[in-house]
């Protein structure tokens, strides 16, 4: 027999949200998490554990086609992950290919980036060693699926000759014209129409840094370059002009040439 004592304050009642189910089972549909949206190291891991270690094995040349070719493309994460495997595994062989006394610093450690993209590099060289190794991956699938298959080294012949020290040229441009002060970089939202916002305000006396009024950004620089002669190029309203030209010495350094370049570039500035 059990005594109820009336006397006892019955415990309250149990109200219970309509969007809400019996505790402690939430009926609210938990947000979907995907492979993508793992952080950038973890999935970084899992990528890296799916490459087979085997140095120049048929399977290792398979798995980097299929990043190259297939996983990077998901999304910007499998792009960044997929790409740091890809540029690690073939900067070796990118940098054993560049012609002397050319120079190269296609993937650098601290490169300023023209956005929060972590991908969005203003080195123009890592172009160059992504198009190596779109050719590299591909060549070596062919290799791999028949014996038929003939290695073409033409396929790299203006890629190094020309693209590669071109590219690097550029990047030393910027690094001394930044250092310089006469060559800035722009954000990735203002390169579209990059020139002529910079190169407008120059002369239209608008409120920005001494700096931005007495530099070119970068985005609107490029460099011609050929076996006798470099000129550095400016864009600006849609249109092209060469504004400076300097001559080449044979067996000359990328870094003499950058140099010359910017010293002509402040001489330019200083006079215009």
């Amino acid at each position: 027999m059990v005594l109820i004592d009336e006397k006892t304050v019955p415990p309250p009642p149990y109200y219970a949200s309509p969007s809400s189910g019996p505790p402690p089972f939430p009926t609210g549909r938990a947000s979907r998490q995907s492979l993508g949206s793992l952080p950038p190291n973890v999935l970084l891991q899992i990528i890296y554990m799916t490459f087979p270690h085997t140095p120049n094995s048929e399977r290792q040349r398979k798995t980097l086609y299929w990043l190259a070719y297939h996983l990077r493309l998901v999304n910007h994460a499998f792009y960044i992950a997929c790409m740091h495997i890809l540029r690690s595994t073939y900067l070796p062989a990118y940098s054993s290919l560049v012609r002397p006394p050319y120079s190269s610093d296609p993937f650098p450690m601290s490169c300023a980036t023209t956005s929060s993209a972590p991908f969005d590099t203003v080195q123009r060289e890592t172009r160059v060693l992504d198009i190596f190794i779109a050719i590299k991956t591909k060549e070596d699938l062919f290799t791999d699926a028949s014996e038929l298959h003939l290695g073409r080294d033409e396929l790299f012949k203006d890629l190094f000759d020309l693209m590669q020290p071109r590219s690097r040229l550029e990047d030393l441009v910027r690094h001394y014209g930044m250092r310089e002060g006469v060559v800035h970089i722009t954000s990735t939202s203002a390169i579209g129409s990059s020139s002529n916002t910079s190169l407008n305000s120059m002369s239209n006396g608008s409120r920005r840094s001494q700096q931005n009024r007495t530099s070119i950004p970068f985005s609107a620089l490029s460099v011609a370059f050929s076996p006798r002669k470099v000129g550095l190029t400016l864009t600006s309203s849609g249109r092209k002009r060469t504004i400076l030209e300097v001559p080449r010495v044979p067996n000359e350094k990328l870094e003499a040439v950058a140099k010359k370049l910017v010293k002509q570039l402040k001489a330019w500035l200083s006079s215009s």
